[in-house]
């Protein structure tokens, strides 16, 4: 069972992308979470991290110990004017701290913050075979939405796309 640890996060600083590409590429031997089949680096995730505006797509992270232990980004969704009330959210977390309450503390602060940063709705885009995240994203209500087959391929196997959804 997930235990629920005291947590808050701050606004992501430069000199906390390493720390995040660290999280990220950590995750890409598990082909559960990310469709990047190779690490990426510090610099090319750079133009990624200026993206991130604090008033409107934020890039949290909580930190441990003085260690970025997770973070969460608000992406922009479909990249016209239209859409700016909906958001992409991704929550990435540290090994060594999953199963503590990490990411339901950063999709419930994202859902709470959102009205703040003028979004109505929150996406996720989570793999059809990534049960955790599907389920954690499930805890706070998104619905399945949509779901694209066999969109990407992964070693050799083909893996759905799911989109789940909220209103805020």
């Amino acid at each position: 069972m997930e235990r629920v640890l005291a947590t808050a996060h701050r606004i992501a600083k430069r000199d906390d992308l390493p720390h995040i590409v660290e999280i990220y590429n950590s995750t890409i031997p598990s082909r559960l979470v990310t469709a990047d089949t190779e690490p990426v680096s510090v610099e090319s995730r750079i133009p990624w991290f200026n993206e991130h505006r604090p008033d409107r797509r934020p890039l949290w992270v909580v930190e441990v110990d003085g260690h970025v232990a997770a973070w969460l980004s608000f992406s922009s969704f479909y990249g016209r004017p239209a859409y700016d009330k909906t958001a992409e959210i991704s929550v990435y977390v540290h090994e060594a701290h999953r199963k503590q309450g990490r990411g339901t503390y950063l999709v419930a602060e994202a859902l709470r913050h959102a009205p703040s940063l003028k979004v109505d709705t929150l996406l996720g885009f989570i793999f059809g075979h990534n049960a955790p995240s599907l389920a954690l994203f499930a805890k706070f209500g998104f619905e399945r939405w949509g779901a694209l087959p066999k969109v990407a391929a992964l070693d050799s196997l083909e893996r759905d796309l799911v989109i789940v959804g909220r209103r805020v």
